[in-house]
């Protein structure tokens, strides 16, 4: 198996910053659409009663890397592969996932506050969960190859606070705003609204998918049940520590989605950094594992979400 997927480290993934660009202001959209439904008072919720807070930190920053590496353990996957899944562990949670809490009807305030610190956190939480994880898988295989591929990632501090700011905090300070000021107007768009971001969302993420169309068809096969593996562990990893911390069901819909739904885009934007890994590394079955991951965890998020929407919170 190992032979047949390091053909995957010659795939060079076609990256565009600028599409990223627009990818993020789909997600301006997404966050406004979202805040409609939110009100400062649950927030105020958040900061007074912080368990839910703490068991989402603990499950993305603790669990599920560890679950990752013993995952990696058990498929035994090519170093490459194994190395680019223990990244995506270790990054941040994705900004869609506060899209898809609410479609849940889960507790939209929390997946908010878990994207924004995490995000933040991402800067020191990242690189650190890469370090350890990928150390330890180094030294269990005793893998000369993967260790030239174990870099310190270096994450922009301006970059993080930038995300957070732009993407997160203003549209959802003027999501709040305009559904306090405008509650009449604000029913009548709210759901219309959701539905164009969203719709604009995937438009966006197909555009960037045609770049490596050809690749994925190709190569997909190779990383396509590991990946699905990987995800349902997220998010499962979710759901169980938040009902064994006996969460709110609110709170655990958000939980699992925001354990299961991964910044890969950050993944990728330190694999295509040549200050971090230079271009003469074949990093192709790393790419292929995020940029994967950054497709089918919208996949998989967007039916979770579709399934609890219709499921009514029980408390």
């Amino acid at each position: 198996m190992n032979s047949s997927m390091e053909v995957l480290d010659h795939v060079r993934l076609n990256f565009s910053p600028s599409g990223l660009l627009f990818l993020n202001i789909a997600l301006a959209f997404i966050m406004f659409g979202v805040a409609l439904g939110i009100k400062l008072s649950d927030f105020t919720d958040i900061i007074q009663k912080p368990k839910s807070a703490i068991t989402g930190i603990i499950s993305q920053f603790l669990l599920l890397p560890l679950l990752t590496f013993l995952l990696v353990i058990i498929l035994k996957p090519a170093p490459t592969i194994a190395l680019g899944m223990i990244l995506v562990a270790s990054c941040p949670g994705g900004n869609i996932s506060n899209f898809m809490s609410s479609m849940a009807k889960a507790n939209a305030a929390l997946s908010v506050s878990l994207t924004a610190f995490a995000t933040l956190s991402a800067v020191f939480m990242t690189p650190l969960n890469f370090a350890i994880w990928g150390n330890l898988y180094v030294k269990f295989y005793n893998n000369q190859s993967a260790q030239a591929l174990l870099r310190p990632l270096e994450i922009d501090q301006y970059q993080m606070f930038e995300t957070v700011f732009i993407l997160l905090g203003i549209p959802v300070i003027l999501g709040v705003l305009f559904a306090s000021r405008f509650p009449e107007t604000t029913k009548k768009i709210i759901k219309p609204l959701r539905t164009a971001s969203l719709l604009f969302f995937i438009v966006m993420v197909i555009a960037m998918l045609s770049a490596n169309f050809s690749h994925f068809m190709r190569f997909v096969h190779l990383v396509f049940f590991i990946v699905l593996i990987h995800n349902a562990l997220a998010l499962g990893t979710g759901f169980a520590f938040s009902t064994l911390m006996r969460r709110p069901s609110a709170d655990r819909r958000a939980i699992t989605i925001e354990t299961g739904i991964q910044n890969s885009g950050l993944a990728l934007a330190l694999m295509f950094n040549p200050k971090i890994f230079p271009p003469e590394l074949e990093l192709g079955g790393m790419a292929v594992i995020a940029a994967w991951w950054g497709i089918w965890h919208i996949i998989s998020g967007l039916t979770m979400a579709g399934l609890w929407a219709r499921k009514p919170i029980i408390a």
